[in-house]
């Protein structure tokens, strides 16, 4: 159930906070009651085929009772649904899927000579049954050409978060983790999230308040004392409490915040003074020694001056 509402949610909550959505709940057959694994019945669903997606809207797939995704008989119930799928795939719907979902993924075509996940139980069958697509591990997402697989339950609701992001903003995003308390659980093998969002999975109070000002007011260069108002606690307790809290220094946390937004202005097309301006720099020679030290290129190497 959690592969359906966690993400239900999410949306919903994104709506609460303003952004331009609307929620349709589908049935991948002619049905309109489904009870779940769980017991829980969902009722008053829409059959797929009378809903038509739009380019840019989005399908989320959740995961099925693994055993059910073995049988010949519910395969052959469900290829409209796929073919209705492919249909809107090539409509440039994006398409996600949650946990097992992905083996529905698979069974329409949809991943072949694509990279994919899925539940961490299933790895092995996914790559024995489908050698056609490689299998990532320990990946809670993948994204390829506008289809999404994510590995199981809740990182449906990481999933979600990345893509909202990505279609509204950082800031829409951080509000809502903060309203449904969601930890960002990431490693370096995950696909990353916003610095915006990183190292946003705690409770403190003060120190949202302080990276909320900075995400604000990075181009204003906001100094330790101006932070410490922000947190209504003293310049060196902030910075204690900053690094206890997030696990990373406030200067370093600036810094990464600096490096991400001017690889975006950069990539954009912003020229390099512009850029060293926005990100709260004295200069050109600031920026480009930030670039080198921590991506490890120029502003050259994005191919703009």
């Amino acid at each position: 159930m959690l592969d359906i509402t966690g993400p239900a949610q999410i949306f919903y909550e994104a709506k609460e906070y303003g952004a331009d959505l609307n929620l349709h709940f589908l049935s991948l057959g002619t049905t309109t009651e489904i009870e779940s694994s769980a017991g829980l019945y969902f009722s008053k669903l829409q059959v797929f085929f009378q809903s038509h997606p739009q380019k840019g809207d989005l399908i989320f797939i959740p995961g099925l009772d693994y055993t059910l995704l073995r049988e010949k008989n519910f395969l052959e119930e469900v290829k409209d649904f796929l073919d209705w799928l492919k249909l809107q795939h090539k409509k440039e719907v994006q398409i996600c899927s949650i946990c097992t979902g992905a083996f529905l993924l698979a069974e329409s075509g949809l991943l072949n000579g694509k990279s994919c996940t899925t539940h961490w139980k299933y790895l092995d069958d996914f790559a024995h049954q489908f050698p056609q697509i490689l299998i990532q591990k320990n990946r809670l997402f993948v994204e390829n050409e506008g289809i999404y697989t994510s590995a199981g339950m809740s990182s449906g609701i990481d999933l979600s978060l990345y893509i909202l992001e990505q279609n509204f903003g950082s800031s829409l995003v951080v509000e809502l983790a903060k309203e449904v308390v969601i930890y960002f659980r990431r490693s370096e093998s995950d696909p990353q999230l916003s610095i915006f969002l990183q190292y946003r999975n705690h409770l403190e109070k003060r120190i949202h308040d302080v990276q909320d000002h900075l995400r604000k007011e990075l181009a204003n260069a906001p100094q330790l004392n101006e932070l410490a108002e922000v947190a209504h606690t003293s310049s060196r307790n902030l910075t204690r409490l900053f690094k206890k809290t997030t696990g990373i220094t406030l200067g370093a946390y600036i810094e990464k915040l600096r490096v991400e937004r001017a690889v975006k202005l950069l990539s954009e097309g912003n020229k390099v003074a512009f850029v060293a301006e926005k990100c709260g720099l004295k200069s050109e020679n600031q920026l480009r020694n930030l670039l080198k030290k921590h991506k490890g290129i120029l502003p050259t190497d994005l191919f703009l001056s």
